[in-house]
């Protein structure tokens, strides 16, 4: 078995270089581990100054690469059933669904982190949200959230907003 930091130094380079998320079972099964072991790994690598962000399909490292475009909050409110509907909106029309943040009335405000940039994103998303039986942070708050959007330009972000509200989704007050 390999030492914490070697360990550490591997799955940033394995973060560094792959494409899609890394789970932390992922790496649990390829180092031989808890996947505890690796949650206290990447708290680490955070604590170093690792932009590790957990997603709900893994771990990835944000580059500067990944982070090019504007970003903003919009809110909406919606069921579940409008959920995968939002979501391909904001996609479709040039988007990229970082995360949701509800405002909890006792814990202030709660964050998920999503980073759905694709189709195949929804989908992976929403298979997730079906086979777990897992509440939607928004159904803390009758519907009611925020999604921080990475998006190319302001143009984009109007036609977004527009799409939303078309659809019923974007929350006006």
């Amino acid at each position: 078995m390999i030492d914490g930091e070697t360990r550490r130094k591997q799955i940033l380079h394995t973060l560094l270089n792959e494409e899609k998320p890394v789970s932390a079972s992922n790496f649990a099964k390829r180092f031989g581990v808890s996947r505890q072991i690796i949650v206290g790994d990447i708290a680490l690598l955070r604590a170093a100054g690792e932009t590790v962000v957990a997603t709900a399909r893994g771990y990835i490292l944000e580059t500067s690469e990944s982070t090019t475009g504007l970003v903003s909050k919009i809110a909406v409110q919606h069921g579940r059933e409008q959920t995968e509907e939002e979501l391909r909106l904001i996609v479709e029309n040039g988007g990229e669904v970082l995360d949701v943040v509800v405002e909890h009335p006792l814990y202030g405000e709660l964050t998920g982190m999503l980073h759905i940039q694709t189709e195949k994103d929804i989908h992976s998303f929403m298979k997730r949200y079906q086979k777990s039986n897992a509440s939607l942070l928004s159904e803390l708050t009758g519907g009611i959230h925020l999604h921080t959007i990475r998006y190319p330009g302001t143009i984009t972000l109007k036609q977004i907003k527009q799409k939303l509200l078309e659809a019923g989704i974007l929350y006006e007050g």
